[in-house]
């Protein structure tokens, strides 16, 4: 039996679960001030300081370094990359350190895996990171050779309940056309082909359905007129998009919870907002399924909004035609980091090169 550490940091705290194979021993959430992380310049300064307290956190649990055979960290903004468990080799540790794609805390995981496990001499790995681009050639397209259409979405989660579906089913990930819909505080809708994503919504600016905190496609054209209006700066206008837009812009939270409760109090703008909501993310599945011909084996929703009886039916309502519709709510990350690490252990999958 299996003992693995799962890294996953956030901006403002650290989780760590340990498991035996996949039963979670415990899991906690390492919580850091701002004061404590506005210490350090930049994220790779902060190593150090979050290890430290996950040492910490794990003596007092009884369990030493020496007693895993694995660490894993979430992966970071690493190049584009197909999907799949990658053990952190030295060049995916310099591409984490340097921030290859950007600075932000999940850079972390793999520098802290690698570090600890190092320590130890036991493997560490990271598995399918945001990065994770295996669009179809025709899907990078966007009209504006400048602007290709890129791969940033729930890459993690959105692989972890592809995977579930198919145990479940007693089928093979790599035999399906599936499409995946995970939202939360951005929305993904991905299209699974054989075990590839060929094209997917970018969760994060500027594809797809608007979601609790971001505002997905908008008019290009009065896009533009915003920007040289003189009104805003330019962080102004990317917080309208990222941040601040969705449910935010149109109802002042981004919480799902918190819109739905307005409906029951009586609110019909937060109704009909929350109908647009779920309206748009059909329309997503609705593309994905003329991406995979017609051809979809099972429709899966998750994240947090998947637990919303409302989102759930009032998407079936409108996509159930297209195929069966599977819910696997929420996304245990913690638990998808350790199942990508143990499909390599026990020979299901081979580990990835970078």
């Amino acid at each position: 039996m299996a003992k693995l550490l799962i890294i996953n940091p956030g901006s403002t705290s650290t989780k760590i679960g340990v498991f035996e194979d996949e039963n979670l021993l415990f899991e906690e959430t390492l919580r850091h001030s701002t004061e404590e992380i506005a210490q350090y310049a930049s994220i790779v300064d902060q190593k150090d300081f979050r290890k430290n307290i996950i040492l910490d956190f794990l003596k007092s649990k009884g369990v030493e370094v020496g007693d895993l055979d694995v660490i894993v960290g979430r992966g970071g903004m690493l190049k584009p990359i197909p999907g799949g468990t990658y053990p952190v080799s030295d060049e995916l540790l310099h591409d984490l350190m340097i921030g290859k794609q950007g600075q932000h805390a999940s850079n972390l995981g793999g520098i802290l895996a690698r570090e600890m496990a190092d320590s130890v001499g036991i493997p560490s790995y990271i598995v399918d990171p945001v990065v994770v681009d295996e669009l179809a050639s025709l899907a990078r397209y966007s009209g504006v050779p400048e602007l290709p259409r890129t791969s940033v979405f729930h890459a993690l989660n959105q692989k972890a309940v592809a995977k579930r579906y198919a145990k479940e089913a007693g089928k093979k990930y790599e035999d399906l056309n599936l499409i995946v819909v995970h939202m939360g505080g951005g929305v993904s809708v991905g299209a699974h082909q054989n075990g590839k994503v060929i094209d997917v919504f970018n969760a994060l600016d500027g594809d797809g359905a608007f979601s609790p905190e971001r505002a997905g496609a908008v008019p290009s054209g009065a896009l533009v007129k915003m920007c040289f209006s003189g009104k805003y700066t330019e962080k102004e206008v990317y917080k309208k998009l990222v941040g601040g837009g969705g449910f935010n812009a149109y109802v002042g939270t981004n919480d799902a919870r918190n819109v739905e409760k307005m409906i029951e109090e009586g609110s019909a703008e937060a109704k009909e907002v929350y109908e647009a909501f779920t309206y748009q993310v059909c329309k997503n599945v609705g593309s994905q399924a003329a991406v995979l011909k017609g051809k979809v084996d099972q429709i899966i929703l998750t994240g947090g909004i998947a637990y919303s009886k409302r989102a759930v039916e009032s998407i079936k309502e409108r996509v159930e035609w297209i195929a069966p519709v599977t819910v696997y709510p929420g996304e245990d990350e913690l638990l998808a980091l350790a199942q990508g690490a143990l499909r390599v252990m026990n020979g299901e999958e081979a580990a990835m090169d970078y």
